[in-house]
């Protein structure tokens, strides 16, 4: 039997060119760990579970083999790399299944490197297949992309301690007012901008590390609320070029890049948030078309297709008034949080209570100006708050995180970087 799948790829396939990826990567790895080691990834996750959760396993990480032991008649890698100097034999060595075998269990970190080779596995790599059995086998990984200027992108992968620069977005005068229009949907990345009497969706691709343009929805909009389901995403309303409050819904399918239009919302809001809990899509918070506040919220049931009213939903989860950003909400194993940014608090959606509580503060450096410019977000098991100390004119950003249990937040340090100190547009991509 070979070595352990994700240890074999990353022994076996060096490049035998010298060429490094294509991306811009600087490693700067985990900076709460007292060490600089490098670790597999499943035992980073198991480890700070078993530290704070005490072990257990839903599958929502990437799901890296521990290594079996080595049969006795198994060749030496060494001997398999020197007999097969050829990178482009490597295939009809394994046969086609076992190398994507491998490759979906190979941190996507490597991928660049990996479609360097030749053009074998090159199309591999840029293939949405690959990206499809990964889903299907529940081997995700969570990466974090934000935006702290108006078109450049960074992305981070929390699980190697790893920094990604994407290609600039192509320039477009559309992005001045953005903020928190972005989805990360299937293998894509998603930024909605808006004109002067137009919208515009830049579309980039991690088969492809590239932009395009994108589709625009049926009824093009800004201020929605959102949420992505796998290879999914909808949006519900919002408002429109003439500034006009909607009620109109939408599905995004990525792998056929069209919008399905949905029943539409009970009651038209703008400024609005999204949240996928217990099988449903979660509509909370907004502003009617008389820039009053609604404390209402709206679940979609998909089954069904049909909308329900919750009185009351989005009392005391932060949003305070028409110059205020939208709810910043998360969901981590089926549960909501929100950050309450008046106060810099941390509140839990109480289901059976239909009502909010306090359960503690955010991290004391991730500052906004009225919700704005700080990012809340799940990310697999953590809840991940992405911001910077105002007034620092040197421009931090930090990544912090923690395992919502049921104690107080324990906010730990996962990167630092020197960049801008304003997130306008953050995406968690799980694939």
């Amino acid at each position: 039997m070979l070595k352990d799948k994700s240890e074999l790829i990353s022994i076996v396939l060096n490049d035998p060119s010298g060429q490094g990826s294509s991306w811009d990567c600087i490693d700067f790895g985990f900076l709460e760990s007292s060490s600089s080691r490098k670790r597999p990834l499943a035992d980073d996750i198991n480890e700070e579970e078993e530290e704070e959760q005490g072990g257990g396993d839903d599958g929502d990480h990437c799901q890296i083999r521990k290594k079996p032991q080595q049969h006795h008649d198994t060749p030496d890698i060494q001997d398999v790399q020197h007999k097969f100097n050829d990178s482009s034999m490597f295939i009809s060595l394994l046969g086609k299944d076992m190398t994507i075998n491998c490759l979906l269990h190979l941190s996507r970190s490597y991928y660049s490197t990996v479609a360097s080779l030749n053009t074998s596995f090159r199309s591999l790599i840029h293939s949405e297949e690959l990206y499809r059995l990964r889903r299907q086998r529940g081997v995700i990984e969570h990466w974090i992309y934000f935006s702290c200027s108006l078109t450049d992108w960074e992305a981070y992968d929390p699980y190697r301690g790893l920094w990604f620069r994407l290609p600039p977005m192509p320039p477009t005068g559309s992005f001045m007012f953005g903020d928190k229009e972005s989805l990360a949907v299937g293998t894509d990345l998603l930024v909605f901008g808006k004109a002067m009497t137009s919208h515009i969706v830049m579309r980039y691709s991690i088969l492809t590390n590239s932009w395009s343009e994108g589709v625009v929805m049926n009824s093009p909009r800004c201020l929605f609320a959102s949420a992505s389901l796998g290879d999914k995403a909808i949006v519900a309303g919002g408002t429109n070029a003439r500034k006009e409050i909607l009620d109109s819904v939408e599905l995004y399918d990525s792998e056929t890049q069209r919008w399905e239009i949905l029943p539409s919302m009970i009651k038209a809001r703008s400024k609005c948030s999204g949240a996928y809990m217990d099988g449903k899509f979660y509509v909370i918070g907004g502003m009617d078309s008389n820039k009053k506040a609604l404390t209402c919220g709206e679940v979609y049931d998909f089954a069904a297709r049909t909308w329900r009213l919750i009185h009351g939903m989005s009392h005391g989860n932060g949003l305070n008034g028409a110059s205020d950003a939208p709810p910043l909400l998360a969901v981590v194993k089926d549960e909501l949080y929100a950050a309450h940014y008046k106060d810099n608090e941390v509140w839990k959606y109480v289901k059976e209570k239909n009502s909010w509580e306090k359960i503690g503060l955010l991290p004391e450096r991730s500052g906004s100006v009225d919700g704005w410019g700080i990012a809340f977000r799940s990310c697999g098991k953590k809840l991940v708050v992405i911001g910077g100390p105002r007034g620092n004119h040197r421009g931090i950003v930090e990544l912090n995180s923690w395992i919502p249990n049921r104690s107080e937040p324990e906010w730990k340090l996962m990167a630092r970087r020197e960049s801008g100190n304003f997130v306008y547009n953050c995406a968690v991509m799980s694939c």
